[in-house]
């Protein structure tokens, strides 16, 4: 799915208008309709609500889903808001229709005052300000912001929480309504993906209001999202004659004394993975332990604690490194040598790009359309410090343009940057996932799906795509809290499972 701009939008909302051809109010009517539907489907008939609508058209859509709950059964009670005299032309069309039915299911909170006495049982319904903000919320609104925070009731957000930009991340100071689910209309807004901004969306709903689609596909965005449309059409099937050769051998090089769970952790996914032979060169001191926990994968071993040479890489459809790798003087040489050695791509994470950072010269002579895995931490070691994780993100565009490279930007919403600087945010995982070794374990998947032939960017997508999906699934099972790095890997053949589905 794409992701665009609140500008873009605004002009999808007018070539919709124009090209269907649809009145704006009409547009509105249908919005709110999908608003309505998702309530009546999530929330118990006797649910009472409150409706807090500002003056512009996020106030119009706030004053239709009153409307609409009203002629659905729901008890509702419409308030305007008044931080301007002026009110849209739709917000006001909006306002008399509801009056005319009954002019008891409106109200007005005039400026200087605020509601109170709203029992906890009542739904709060968000439509103050929309996707127009042009500037943080001040003054009396902002204070009346900051009250309806403190509300205990649940909070639901018409396409996205007043006070919360689309584009950008806010200040910390800013006023923005705190909800638990967001209705948003046909797209994400880049806000809801970062933490900093994210928090304040809580469960993110898309609703398909049918804006024009010649608009949407002929309009380019840097920014999408991966979901189950994208990797539908990323994933190969296995075929039926095909034989160990055909899906790759992989080397993992990693490991050292006290850090080979790393290197277990990512040959094994390696072989949930697919790839059709695994071997991880370690050092000396780990293989017993890894013959016994992966017996699947083959082993080598130089060095006794540290490697200290990458070698054995020339049959080898795909090469991951890093795992547990340590950063001592002898893994130092041995990655620098590999990377003056190696011509095709590869993946490196953990250790290897602390190694990297340290020798940033290495950057410039990573091969072409090599893959990345840093965690936001490892990626400021790497290129600098950002003010935010959006920054951070577009700073990443910057810099696998500039390398020629595939970054993995690991968060919550992972960002997979393309070397043509295509940002995908990945819409699986869960905060279960945030344990040690589960970015060892994308870094094995990841590495398996490249040494089945798969591009290293769709290597990339997919990768993060399936380890989030099977945490997702891991979490569902085992909880969020009791799920480890090594139950996403038990989890995998469930996760390809749902692709073949």
């Amino acid at each position: 799915m794409k992701i665009f701009s609140a500008a873009q939008i605004r002009a999808c909302d007018a070539y919709t208008i124009h090209a269907k051809p649809i009145s704006s109010r009409d547009l509105m009517e249908k919005a709110s309709s999908k608003c309505v539907e998702w309530i009546s489907g999530h929330l118990p008939k006797d649910t009472l609500f409150v409706v807090l609508c500002g003056a512009g058209n996020n106030g119009g859509d706030g004053f239709a889903v009153a409307r609409l709950l009203h002629i659905a059964g729901f008890g509702v009670k419409a308030f305007l808001v008044r931080f301007s005299n002026e009110l849209s032309p739709d917000c006001q069309s909006n306002l008399t229709r509801l009056r005319a039915i009954d002019r008891e299911l409106t109200g007005i909170i005039e400026p200087e005052t605020f509601i109170s006495d709203i029992p906890q049982h009542i739904v709060v319904i968000d439509a103050i300000l929309g996707t127009g903000l042009s500037r943080p919320a001040g003054g009396w609104l902002a204070n009346f912001i900051t009250h309806i925070n403190q509300l205990p009731n649940r909070k639901i957000a018409i396409d996205i929480p007043s006070g919360l930009p689309a584009d950008i991340i806010p200040d910390a100071d800013s006023a923005i309504v705190k909800v638990q689910d967001t209705l948003s209309f046909q797209f994400y807004k880049r806000s809801f993906l970062h933490p900093e901004s994210g928090i304040f969306a809580g469960n993110i709903h898309i609703l398909d209001i049918g804006l024009d689609k010649t608009f949407i596909n002929g309009t380019y965005t840097q920014y999408k999202t991966i979901d189950q449309e994208a990797i539908n059409a990323i994933y190969k099937p296995r075929h039926p004659y095909s034989h160990k050769g055909t899906y790759g051998s992989v080397l993992l090089a990693g490991g050292s004394y006290g850090k080979m769970g790393a290197m277990v952790l990512c040959t094994r996914a390696a072989s949930k993975a697919g790839a059709g032979l695994v071997t991880s060169l370690i050092p000396g001191c780990g293989y017993t332990i890894l013959q016994s926990s992966a017996p699947e994968a083959m082993c080598r071993t130089n060095g006794s604690n540290t490697l200290e040479k990458i070698d054995g890489w020339e049959e080898a459809a795909a090469v991951g490194i890093g795992p547990g790798m340590g950063t001592d003087s002898s893994s130092a040489n041995a990655l620098a040598a590999f990377i003056d050695a190696y011509k095709k791509p590869f993946v490196v994470d953990a250790d290897g790009l602390n190694i990297i950072a340290s020798q940033p010269e290495l950057l410039a002579k990573l091969p072409q359309g090599t893959i990345i895995t840093p965690h936001p931490k490892e990626f400021s070691r790497l290129f600098g410090t950002n003010t935010n994780s959006m920054i951070q993100v577009d700073h990443a565009r910057i810099q696998a343009m500039r390398y020629n490279i595939n970054i993995v930007l690991k968060g919550h919403h992972t960002a997979v940057i393309t070397t043509e600087g295509e940002c995908w945010y990945n819409m699986t995982g869960n905060a279960g996932m945030a344990k040690g070794g589960a970015g060892d374990v994308l870094t094995g998947i990841i590495t398996g799906l490249l040494a089945q032939g798969y591009e290293p960017h769709f290597a990339a997508m997919l990768g993060v795509y399936l380890h989030g999906l099977a945490g997702d699934l891991a979490a569902r099972e085992l909880s969020q809290e009791s799920m480890l790095a090594g139950d996403i890997i038990e989890f995998l053949g469930k996760a390809f499972l749902t692709l073949q589905a």
